[in-house]
């Protein structure tokens, strides 16, 4: 089984997001732009090392409970209704080289 995916798969979800998801998610990706903007602040200031790769981490994690929002969501949604019609194996194919990509 190839494990590559597409950067652009072309599908659309099968339900969309709400507009509160959606500022949720948003709202979550600006505070970790606004963690790396301080970051880079950290190195132009020539902060502990530590204390940068602590920042990092924080980053990273928040990073993390973003994705596995989105997945969680991909797969009450979008894998369901693809077995539900049929097409089940190639979207349990998809989620396991998501969840593989995701978890390196």
């Amino acid at each position: 089984m190839d494990d590559t995916l597409p950067e652009n798969s072309g599908k659309e979800p099968v339900k969309k997001r709400s507009d509160h998801e959606k500022t949720q998610m948003i709202n979550r990706l600006k505070r970790i732009e606004g963690q790396v903007r301080g970051i880079q602040n950290m190195v132009e200031n020539d902060r502990y090392c530590v204390d940068i790769l602590v920042q990092i981490s924080a980053i990273d994690s928040a990073l993390q409970k973003v994705g596995y929002s989105l997945m969680e969501r991909h797969a009450k949604h979008c894998v369901s209704d693809a077995v539900r019609s049929g097409n089940g194996d190639e979207a349990m194919d998809e989620l396991i080289k998501v969840m593989k990509q995701f978890s390196k």
